[in-house]
């Protein structure tokens, strides 16, 4: 945990800074990593004021920002026991109903420290506060400090502020650019220490690897446009630069106000590397052992089909084939080796249907042999056709002639009679 109380600085005219954000005294810096995430804070009195009423916590995976208001003396310790308070209750996972519970608590030690003489009456602070577990992210909010998102290249705001020109802007009157320098822009509707019955705007948010979320007070954000801060967090290279450049652009703007910055990077644990390196072994594995079982098999069917024959049809004659009868999306399995002279009309009709599908065989030899088989059939079938012909022509003359003689002595007969 670390926050900030008050911090003596000299008073600046706005914009007149030229000493580095890095080497400026009294600024109040946290940098650190815990299991996936990487943060870097800092905080800043700014040019014009002479103290810091601005607080932030850092105690992974909880991270809160809070920004002081009641005047010297005042702001920062109602900021400071907001943290305080917040470290104490905030739950360890993200609960987005405990976290808002813990930040409405904070309200009430801020009330019950006033009444006791600890800061001043009417002293309070905003808060934003935030819970990051694994793949999700609590938040509690009153106030006007804010929380972003930058995720795949795009910051996101995901508090609403409780301001009068926030509900100015949500009412269309306003732009959000006219809101940062809007005469009452500093209004806040919602805070901590100034109603018993303050309630938190609380929610749970999905993040990823690789995402940045940022907590600042509006000494960033009503000094920044958003567009530069999306600019800013996306080209710098770790947390804590992010939270360095975006401070440094609040003062080049002329850093009226206090501002603090939390950067938080969503990263993988070594945990998480070597869940996914072992995934990524095992799906190569698989990969390997489909890619030997498709080679094998392939082998095989290679092997099958090259020691494959088939006697078969190509164009109303008879063919030998080499491979398996048939195809499979279009892709033939077998290859045309031999056309042959031999018609299938001259087979037998059983032998025609056998033919249409495929007659397997054991070799080229073996096909052949049956071709072979085929010509002495038909022309077996063709000399018995021929016999058969000529028998029938023989028999037919022989019974022809007796006939005649028989016609020729009849008239012999009956002359004798």
């Amino acid at each position: 945990m670390n926050d900030t109380t008050s911090k003596t600085e000299p008073v600046n005219a706005p914009g007149s800074e030229t000493v580095p954000v890095t080497s400026r005294k009294g600024a109040d810096v946290d940098t650190g990593s815990a299991g996936r995430l990487a943060w870097g804070a800092r905080s800043d009195v700014g040019l014009v004021r002479d103290h810091n009423e601005d607080a932030f916590l850092v105690h992974a995976p909880l991270f809160c920002v809070c920004d002081g208001m009641g005047g010297h003396a005042a702001g920062e310790v109602a900021s400071a026991i907001a943290v305080r308070c917040i470290a104490e209750h905030a739950p360890v996972t993200a609960d987005d109903v405990l976290l808002g519970t813990a930040v409405e608590l904070a309200n009430a030690a801020i009330i019950e420290g006033a009444a006791e003489g600890v800061g001043k009456p009417g002293m309070g602070c905003t808060a934003t506060a935030a819970v990051i577990e694994n793949d999700h992210m609590a938040i509690a909010h009153v106030g006007d400090s804010r929380l972003y998102v930058l995720h795949a290249g795009s910051l996101v705001r995901v508090t609403h502020d409780h301001s009068f020109v926030e509900e100015l802007v949500d009412a269309g009157e306003i732009t959000a650019d006219e809101a940062r320098v809007h005469p009452s822009r500093s209004v806040i509707t919602r805070a901590l220490g100034s109603d018993p019955d303050m309630y938190a705007d609380h929610f749970t948010l999905d993040v990823a690897r690789g995402d940045r979320i940022i907590l600042c007070s509006d000494g960033l954000s009503s000094m920044v446009p958003d567009s530069i801060i999306e600019e800013l967090a996306v080209s710098s290279a770790t947390p804590q630069q992010a939270a360095d450049n975006l401070v440094a652009a609040a003062l080049e703007a002329g850093g009226h106000d206090n501002v603090t910055v939390i950067v938080i990077d969503v990263q993988d644990d070594g945990a998480s590397e070597l869940v996914r390196k072992r995934r990524r072994r095992a799906i190569i594995g698989w990969i390997l052992g489909l890619f030997i079982v498709a080679a094998a098999l392939f082998a095989f069917l290679f092997f099958y089909v090259s020691n494959s024959w088939y006697v078969g049809i190509n164009n109303g004659n008879v063919a030998i084939y080499q491979g398996v009868e048939g195809n499979f999306l279009g892709i033939s399995f077998s290859t045309l080796e031999e056309t042959t002279t031999v018609r299938v009309q001259d087979l037998p009709e059983a032998t025609q249907v056998s033919l249409q599908n495929g007659i397997e065989v054991a070799s080229l030899t073996d096909a052949q042999a049956t071709i072979r088989s085929y010509r002495d059939q038909i022309t077996s079938e063709k000399e018995r056709t021929a016999e058969v012909a000529n028998s029938a022509q023989s028999q037919g003359a022989g019974t022809s002639q007796p006939q005649e003689a028989n016609q020729t002595a009849q008239p012999t007969v009956g002359e004798g009679v």
